[in-house]
């Protein structure tokens, strides 16, 4: 049967022939599973034009990707097998090929879980021990989250998943390194370009450009095989994280020449900035920092973790990941971590990075697991590593490299063989944990050799006397949502120096709940089979239940109402880590959590998972507060608080009495003069009860400062109960609001929240949705039909103010329909916008 498109995978093939049915609707995922665990075999047959391969011609038969194991024949001859899905392959096949006449090329691709199985049952010397997936996948280098993860399903594909091409060719550029050596003033940098040549050639020449203008250019001569230039460059334009500077990329074309004749030219683009991670002495706590300097700047990460946009990455497109990316963007992240349980990203993914100047912390592909270091095994590690390494290391988004995700976890929870004493590599291949060798010599090594002005960091979470060590390194902080299940409010008692993942679940837009529900329409409510099939997380039912129970009031049914209150929580959950962790970035040698990644940006299918933004890039609520909690200036606040007793004649009454304590973070690195304005309402009349400004509050410039800590007011009809007032703090410059926050009593469940009488208006222009309230109101979720764009949501409201939310792509005369839910009062509400 023919292939549907091309790279593809198997599963695509026999989707697109209606072999198997759609994986990702309803239960198919178990009607799928056979498939993994069958041998496939792709074939095509090419002819030669009886020009296409002169006499001095090599002919190269090249493989980006095959997932995973292969066995490749040319015309009957076996010419590669493959064990690696990450490693590209290139295989000679000039004389082999035909000049008249059909080329067979076919590849037989076996069950990689099957093998798996084999050399798992051929080692029981070694400890196979993971967490998610079956424990043969340690045995095997594929896409980890192909055996099923907590997110994800388990789809065992395999196939040509990358491209190949027939390269013919006397001369070639096989490679090309670009290395940038910025000094610390930022005013000079030298450029070296290297070009490693494969056939004849004399000379090669070098040229740079910055947008179609000419930098620099030379011509040199080819020695042993390869031509290196170094380039001298005065204040060069340097390359910044977004909300720091500009993107700027130059371009390097090479061009290989034999003799007078031009035979090859090879373009790459390039950053100039300098990178490091700073890990030094803190002032006033101990341990070290961890946070990342660029350009001399120190920058608070706060971003996201990435995992692979599909099950089936073939049918991925650049757009695709260009519209995921410019989603974190333009929510105010700065760095998005490449989770080790999937893929080196495609092309797309480095390129937006580079050009919307996203930081990347980059994983190599080793999850959650025990892995083995059998001398094959390792040899097959060195080359994946030493090919990806080279093919991403020029790009300037790439700032740290993390050898595995959470496999030091899985060393200290099953008390493998680790000390830190022992420092001989050959000891470490002996012990019960070996692929300590692979992550504290082979990936050393190579990072050294290959990318050494990276920073390698062992693996994530790493540092300190353990993973947990909250003074050094980075963490991942579970203890929400896993193990302990703290309070989310409690998050500024969760901190770390960084912490690379931390989360919370929520259930995806009900549209995208609609589509993998469109076979089994009577499982549309939030506990049915389907619903829970479409969640991987082990236990999900009640860890959700246990934050949802303890904050708000909410119910199943209808189900749209219930995935509003998960929507909801994690939003919460979210902001409350963003907002405390940031508020412990706090200057010189004050910088005590250098940045946070949520868990997770994004999904592989569609379900419910911990993502922000589900399958169809569809946002949940969380991305929005995310994307306040990470502007460039905000305003936050904590309230603290006890409840005393108050004899009153016969009667024992409880007083309720609470601090609150107000802050301002400013990422910018210019210092601001600012107002603070701070009021405070009662929840059940909604009359405003306290208002005080402050006038000329300096914000120093990359840090958080502290601003005021005061009573809660209360009200003359409450007066013993500060837990029945909302208080809400602006920061405003020359009458410009540059941020907002609302504070609430909580748990949020106690309030008696108010129907309100919300008003929603469009500008003229219809380029603004303006939103007033007249009691406050918590959680304002907004919808929009779906090709208008709203710029933020999940929004809360005071009394005596109007928000004015973005509005794009609004382009009709008469408007267009609005939905709207809030807190406490969770159905729809749907109103007709018209321009005022």
């Amino acid at each position: 049967m023919p292939v549907a498109d091309f790279p593809t995978n198997i599963h695509l093939d026999l989707l697109s022939h209606g072999l198997i049915p759609d994986p990702f609707i309803a239960k198919n995922e178990a009607a799928a599973q056979w498939v993994g665990e069958k041998a496939w075999i792709y074939r095509t047959s090419f002819t030669l034009s009886p020009t296409s391969l002169k006499s001095q011609q090599k002919a190269v038969l090249a493989f980006d990707g095959l997932d995973t194991y292969a066995t490749v024949t040319l015309n009957g001859h076996v010419i590669l097998k493959t064990q690696n899905m990450f490693l590209p392959e290139r295989v000679d096949v000039t004389k082999l090929l035909k000049e008249e006449g059909d080329n067979d090329l076919i590849i037989n691709f076996e069950s990689a879980f099957l093998i798996g199985k084999k050399i798992q049952e051929d080692h029981p010397e070694h400890k196979w021990l993971c967490w998610n997936g079956h424990p043969s996948r340690l045995a095997v280098r594929k896409a980890q989250y192909h055996y099923g993860w907590d997110w994800g399903p388990t789809l065992l594909t395999c196939g040509p998943w990358r491209p190949i091409g027939l390269e013919i060719y006397e001369t070639r550029i096989a490679h090309l390194s670009i290395k940038t050596d910025l000094d610390k003033l930022l005013t000079k940098a030298e450029v070296t370009v290297k070009a490693d040549i494969e056939g004849p050639a004399t000379k090669v020449r070098f040229h740079i450009s910055l947008r179609g203008n000419p930098v620099a250019a030379e011509t040199v001569t080819v020695e042993d095989s390869y031509a290196t230039v170094s380039f001298q460059t005065k204040n060069p334009e340097l390359w910044y994280p977004t909300g720091y500077g500009k993107q700027p990329l130059y371009f390097v074309t090479v061009t290989v020449f034999n003799e007078d004749v031009d035979c090859d030219v090879v373009q790459e683009r390039f950053g100039i900035r300098r990178a490091e991670v700073v890990q030094e002495p803190l002032s006033g706590q101990k341990g070290k920092s961890f946070f990342f300097r660029i350009n001399n700047i120190p920058i608070f990460c706060g971003g996201s973790n990435w995992i692979p946009i599909d099950s089936f990455i073939p049918r991925t497109d650049r757009r695709h990941y260009s519209e995921l990316l410019s989603l974190l963007a333009d929510g105010n992240q700065n760095m998005v971590r490449v989770w080790a349980g999937g893929i080196y990203e495609e092309p797309a993914f480095y390129s937006a990075c580079d050009e919307l100047g996203i930081l990347v912390w980059q994983d190599f592909m080793f999850a959650c697991g025990n892995y083995p270091a059998f001398p094959g095994f390792l040899a097959s590690i060195e080359q994946e590593a030493r090919a990806n390494v080279k093919i991403l290391r020029h790009h300037p988004s790439i700032v740290v490299w993390a050898g595995n995700n959470e496999d030091y976890q899985i060393m200290e929870s099953e008390r493998l063989d680790y000390d830190r004493s022992e420092t001989r590599p050959a000891r470490w291949l002996k012990s019960s944990f070996p692929a300590r060798y692979i992550y504290e010599k082979l990936l050393v090594d190579v990072m050294d050799e290959l990318a050494p002005d990276t920073y390698y960091h062992f693996g994530s979470p790493f540092g300190g006397d353990s993973t947990r060590d909250p003074c050094s390194g980075d963490i991942h902080q579970w203890n929400v949502w896993h193990e302990k299940q703290e309070k989310y409010q409690d998050y500024d008692k969760l901190s770390g120096r960084f912490v690379s993942e931390f989360g919370m679940q929520a259930l995806p837009h009900i549209k995208t709940i609609d589509n993998f529900l469109s076979q089994g329409k009577n499982e549309r409510f939030a506990q049915s089979s389907t619903m829970d099939f479409h969640n991987k997380a082990a236990g999900h039912e009640r860890r959700l239940a246990t934050y949802l129970v303890e904050n708000i009031r909410y119910s199943f049914e209808p189900l749209e109402a219930y995935i509003y209150a998960t929507q909801l929580i994690q939003a919460e959950c979210l902001g409350s880590a963003f907002r405390q962790w940031r508020r412990q970035w706090q200057g010189p040698s004050k910088e005590f959590c250098g940045g946070a990644l949520a868990w997770q940006l994004n999904d592989c299918w569609p379900g419910t998972s911990w993502a922000m933004v589900d399958y169809y890039l569809r946002p949940k609520l969380a991305y929005w507060v995310v994307k306040r909690e990470l502007a460039p200036i905000t305003v936050g606040m904590k309230r603290t608080g006890r409840v005393d007793a108050v004899e009153d004649d016969d009667l024992v009454e409880t007083s309720s009495h609470g601090t609150v304590a107000l802050w301002a973070s400013n990422s910018s690195i210019t210092s601001r003069q600012v107002e603070v304005e701070i009021k405070a309402w009662d929840l059940e009349s909604g009359a405003e009860m306290y208002s005080t400004r402050r006038k000329e509050v300096e914000l120093g410039s990359n840090r958080s400062i502290e601003i005021a800590d005061f009573e809660v007011p209360t009200h003359q009809t409450h007066e013993r109960r500060g837990d029945m007032v909302v208080v809400a703090a602006w920061i405003t410059e020359s009458g410009k609001q540059l941020a907002r926050h609302v504070n609430w009593p909580e748990p949020l469940k106690y309030l008696p929240l108010q129907r309100a009488n919300i008003q929603a208006e469009l500008s003229a222009d219809t380029r603004q949705l303006q939103l007033s309230t007249d009691v406050p109101v918590k959680g304002l979720s907004l919808e929009i039909e779906a090709s208008v764009t709203i710029e933020d949501n999940c929004i809360d409201l005071v009394p005596g103010e109007t928000v004015c939310v973005g509005v794009k792509n609004l382009y009709r005369k008469d408007g267009c329909r609005l939905k709207m839910r809030y807190l406490n009062h969770g159905e729809e509400q749907s109103i007709n916008l018209m321009p005022c």
